[in-house]
């Protein structure tokens, strides 16, 4: 590495010992010489992803009247705050229940012979190509009163009587999570499959136990996995709605359903647009803390 940064001073004809920054830059047409082939791109995101996003956030400050009134009625109504306390909790509520299902079943497809894994990891697949809706009416079928599972526990003697799982906060964290674990097996198998068995084995000839050779290696091994995966699920989470919508209930609400509801049965586009772009927001700002925290991020190691 020194040498390549001696050479890289040495064709700049600097001294060795002069700051890295204190190299020439490159002209400014040269850098940007490239930059002429992203300009379809950006033309293509500029009209089909920021024009509208900048209409939502300017409807926002603009409907019915000119101000932040929408803001303040979003998180002044008791309602419309329960709305955003029931997203946040149903998000953070389907993260853990995903992490806690997802991580044995990752480890499960990396850990059996090649063959079983695979048939494994494929079933993980077929879940997440299956219809969103089908799957969704699956659980409404399985959860009712007079379903299988209500069923089943009944005829078992562990109930008496038909348990409530429908259209309630346990029927949309059920749906949701079974929803969600592919979100979190796929990143979490790709980090643990790339973790070298050999620095297990070096922990355990060092003498750590079988237990906190997991915790304290193992473990910080997938952080990058775990973390990614626990972030796409809760941003996922935060903006889902055909679930919620068949499982849930009204006192349930969460913000997806609030925007449709305020759209389509108000026609109040002013709250709806708040609403929407405090989504967007909270996903900028997720997105961002994942880069800062990554180590291997640039965002991260910005100085």
């Amino acid at each position: 590495m020194k040498v390549a940064i001696n050479a890289l001073h040495d064709a700049h004809g600097a001294d060795p010992g002069t700051p890295r920054a204190a190299l020439p830059r490159a002209p400014l047409t040269q850098r940007w010489r490239g930059s002429r082939n992203l300009l379809p791109a950006l033309l293509f995101l500029g009209l089909f992803f920021f024009a509208p996003l900048i209409g939502l956030l300017l409807r926002g400050v603009l409907e019915p009247e000119p101000g932040l009134g929408n803001y303040q009625q979003l998180f002044a109504n008791s309602a419309y705050a329960r709305v955003l306390l029931n997203t946040f909790s149903v998000a953070g509520l389907v993260t853990f229940i995903s992490v806690l299902l997802g991580f044995p079943l990752a480890w499960a497809i990396t850990l059996v012979p090649r063959g079983w894994g695979r048939w494994l990891l494929n079933i993980v697949l077929l879940s997440m190509w299956t219809s969103l809706l089908a799957r969704t009416y699956s659980w409404l079928v399985l959860l009712q009163g007079s379903g299988v599972i209500n069923k089943a526990l009944m005829a078992l003697g562990i109930i008496d009587a038909p348990l409530e799982m429908v259209h309630n906060l346990t029927g949309v964290v059920i749906g949701m999570s079974y929803i969600m674990i592919p979100f979190i097996v796929l990143p979490l198998q790709a980090t643990m499959q790339a973790i070298d068995p050999m620095v297990l084995q070096a922990g355990s000839i060092c003498g750590a136990r079988p237990w906190t050779n997991f915790w304290r290696v193992f473990i910080p091994l997938c952080r990058s996995g775990l973390f990614s995966g626990a972030l796409m699920v809760f941003v996922m989470s935060l903006g889902y709605y055909v679930t919620p919508a068949l499982l849930g209930g009204a006192q349930n609400m969460m913000l997806p359903e609030f925007i449709i509801q305020q759209v389509q049965s108000f026609l109040n586009w002013g709250l709806a647009s708040a609403a929407a772009a405090l989504l967007v927001a909270i996903t900028l700002v997720l997105f961002y803390l994942y880069l800062k925290l990554q180590p291997e991020s640039p965002v991260g190691n910005a100085r």
